[in-house]
């Protein structure tokens, strides 16, 4: 089998790709993410075995290997079609459809193609024949390197985060409050790249295994301990409710949006209240006007507030005097008082809030730039904007936020007691999308020792504990509304007070090996020559 792998190792690399990606699709199997990129490791090693492979080859190898990943966690973009809620016939929907699942993963894979890259090179010069057992602990430094360039820039969407597949073992992601869900990521590349490695290299195989052994443990206790012992100071409680009105995108659109929308979450709203709600949250653009030019809708929300004598967090449009438009939350009071500061969205969506590149986009694939239900591109918020409330300060997440760890560190760095997440994933259906949304701000959660109140337009919406759990759990699709309390919390997470260091740290490795590869490349008389093509 070895020898197979050997002379093809695309193939355990592709194999180790789809086995991951499935445990972020099916995360009730994640515990087995811990073994399932070891195909992977295997190819890039037998792969960096032979150095009559080209650099080319390596970055085209590594290139396919996270294209594939991403490609199949990306499978739900067929549940956008057909797009005619924003006006799209059936062939332009299919072009954004088609743009969407093919053309995310080219841009997650132009920069991950370079870890096996990077492996190669190092290979090629000799750098792992002298530090044999760097091999598992440089390719999860690697992989967090690429997990971290998948936040920046509006192409970077993290969408993929191995961490993700371990949600349902919450375990096993409490160290994310230590190092962020990088740490994570990299335990789980570190122990499959060991276990791989004492698959290959037998003499190996028991430093191997027991230093595998070892991270995978030490993490779970970690993680069990951080569950069992109540670490930071509770404050204020205070009874939440998340209100999710399940209104199809057409008819959220549509020319009689305002009324269907008012009776909606005027009910649920009511009915939340009457149960010891004091504090409602609105998912995204619940009433998709401009609450600064709608006095009716002005109107609405004070009075509801007045007469459930309740806080009232309302997602809405806001339009600025010098003519931006922002997407937005908006505090209201129980005395009807409309708070004038708000928080505005600070990460768009591409394409679906604003067009990036719009001349090259207009002129490539047009249908592109008609994805938005909007007029024109909406402007993004500059800060944490947090709320005053009278239990303290909420800091604000909206929908594509929430997958940023670095929008919820500064929320909390800010001063946010309690975060609440406003998403609007209509257009996701019931797919694996809004299963992996939400088990992105479970992860916001463990990072930033936060309660979270997370509504959504049609689901999932949450209330959820600093440790991860779910207090409060509406399914998707589904109209109503969960109540549960939580409690506004002060200080700070090691975490948030030292944000993505550990990041930085991979990337100081990887150019400490470079410089070492470097210095061992240029001594003389080496007893061995290496083909740089």
């Amino acid at each position: 089998m070895i020898s197979i792998m050997r002379r093809y190792p695309l193939l355990p690399m592709l194999l180790g790709s789809v086995l991951t990606a499935l445990m972020l699709i099916f995360p009730v199997l994640g515990i087995l993410e811990w073994i399932t990129m070891i195909p992977m490791l295997i190819g890039v090693y037998l792969f960096c075995e032979n150095e009559n492979h080209s650099l080319k080859r390596a970055y085209g190898y590594g290139f396919l290997t996270v294209y594939i990943y991403y490609f199949i966690i990306y499978h739900w973009f067929v549940n956008l079609y057909p797009l005619d809620f924003v006006g799209m016939d059936e062939a332009s929907s299919a072009v954004v459809v088609v743009a969407g699942w093919f053309g995310l993963p080219i841009l997650q894979a132009v920069v991950g193609g370079g870890m096996l890259l990077a492996m190669h090179a190092l290979s090629k010069n000799g750098f792992f024949d002298r530090f044999p057992l760097t091999r598992p602990f440089v390719f999860a430094s690697l992989w967090v390197i690429f997990e971290w360039c998948s936040t920046l820039t509006w192409a970077g969407v993290p969408w993929g985060r191995l961490a993700l597949g371990q949600i349902e073992f919450l375990p096993m992601v409490q160290s994310a409050s230590l190092l962020g869900s990088y740490f994570v990521t990299w335990l789980l590349v570190a122990v499959n790249g060991l276990l791989a490695y004492a698959l290959i290299y037998r003499p190996k195989a028991i430093v191997c295994a027991i230093v595998a052994g070892s991270l995978f443990c030490s993490n779970f206790l970690y993680g069990l301990i951080a569950q069992t012992v109540s670490y930071k100071k509770e404050e204020n409680k205070i009874t939440a409710a998340v209100i999710q009105g399940n209104i199809d995108s057409r008819e959220k659109w549509g020319v009689d949006s305002y009324r269907i929308t008012e009776e909606v979450y005027g009910r649920l709203t009511r009915r939340a209240a009457q149960e010891g709600a004091e504090l409602v949250v609105w998912p995204e653009t619940a009433f998709p006007s401009y609450i600064n030019y709608n006095v009716d809708l002005q109107a609405f929300v004070s009075s509801l507030a007045r007469e459930c004598n309740i806080t009232l967090v309302v997602g809405s449009m806001y339009a600025a005097k010098d003519g931006s438009t922002y997407n937005a939350l908006f505090l209201v009071d129980s005395d009807g008082t409309i708070h004038e500061e708000y928080y505005a969205k600070r990460h768009l969506v591409p394409f679906g809030e604003y067009v990036p590149m719009r001349d090259v986009i207009m002129t490539l694939i047009p249908p592109l730039a008609e994805v938005s239900a909007l007029d024109g591109d909406i402007s993004p918020g500059l800060d944490s904007s947090l709320l005053d409330s009278q239990w303290g300060k909420l800091g604000s997440l909206i929908c594509f936020d929430s997958i940023y760890e670095t929008l919820a560190i500064d929320s909390v760095r800010d001063g946010a007691e309690l975060m609440l997440i406003s998403s609007n994933d209509n257009w996701f259906y019931d797919s694996a999308a809004v299963y992996q949304h939400q088990a992105q701000a479970q992860l916001r959660a463990i990072e930033t020792g936060r309660y979270y109140v997370r509504a959504a337009s049609s689901g999932i919406s949450t209330v959820i504990a600093p440790d991860g759990e779910l207090l409060a759990y509406i399914d998707p699709l589904t109209e109503g509304y969960e109540i549960a309390d939580v409690y506004t919390r002060e200080g700070n997470t090691f975490y948030t007070l030292i944000g993505n260091l550990f990041v930085y740290l991979c990337i100081a490795f990887c150019f400490f090996l470079l410089f070492v590869e470097r210095f061992l490349h240029n001594l003389p008389n080496r007893s061995k020559k290496y083909n740089y093509k």
